[in-house]
């Protein structure tokens, strides 16, 4: 299954910020229970010391779940970065920015490439870099209707909406046309973690999946 098949087909990624590793396997266990099979673990650029420990989650998540619950990378925006998730088994990469370089980078390993972008230059200009699908963000502040607006001119770039995406709007972005959806805070809550209420971020995901089942 390509990249793009994989996010068409689970629609949904779960975005993990600053959860340590061992947490990350449990977590990994509640998503998977609500029907989440994508994990996007972002590395912290604010904190070079700790991309190894982001890896290593990853790592263990591949490990752990293999196809059943696939693990990425979030945040990328350095090549060492690139080859770390690739060492550590991670099948795909999220960016925040548009970087052709981070995108061939990536293409050449083999990896699923979702780079970030706002404006349609951007979108057009990540697609043709190798892009797999397009992450428009902040999706939350731009709207349902300017994915729309996007997608009539390019119609055959696949986009993804994050940021601010929650279980009440991830029907209306994928309604406007975007091939799946990326998930933070909203879902990967971490009071709940912390409190050990994985059943609560359980039933969540299962809203999230109704949410974009709805829409099939």
């Amino acid at each position: 299954m390509t990249p793009l098949e994989l996010i068409r087909s689970r629609k949904i990624v779960a975005i993990v910020r600053g959860l340590s590793p061992q947490y990350l396997v449990r977590l990994g266990h509640a998503l998977e229970e609500g029907g989440i099979g994508l994990m996007e673990v972002t590395y912290d650029q604010r904190n070079p010391e700790t991309w190894q420990d982001t890896a290593s989650g990853i790592e263990a998540l591949t490990k752990e779940f293999g196809d059943r619950l696939i693990a990425g990378a979030g945040t990328v925006i350095r090549p060492e970065q690139v080859t770390m998730t690739y060492n550590a088994g991670g099948r795909y990469l999220v960016t925040p920015t548009t970087q052709p370089e981070i995108i061939r980078t990536g293409k050449a390993l083999g990896l699923g490439i979702f780079p970030g972008a706002m404006t349609p230059s951007e979108i057009l200009t990540a697609f043709e870099a190798g892009a797999d699908a397009v992450k428009v963000f902040p999706a939350s502040v731009l709207g349902p209707g300017y994915i729309k607006a996007v997608r009539a001119p390019l119609s055959h770039i696949p986009l993804m909406a994050v940021g601010g995406v929650n279980e009440k709007n991830a029907a209306d972005f994928m309604k406007a046309g975007c091939v799946g959806l990326g998930v933070g805070g909203n879902l990967v809550n971490k009071e709940w973690i912390q409190n050990g209420e994985w059943d609560k971020i359980t039933a969540l995901a299962g809203e999230y999946r109704k949410a974009v089942a709805d829409d099939e």
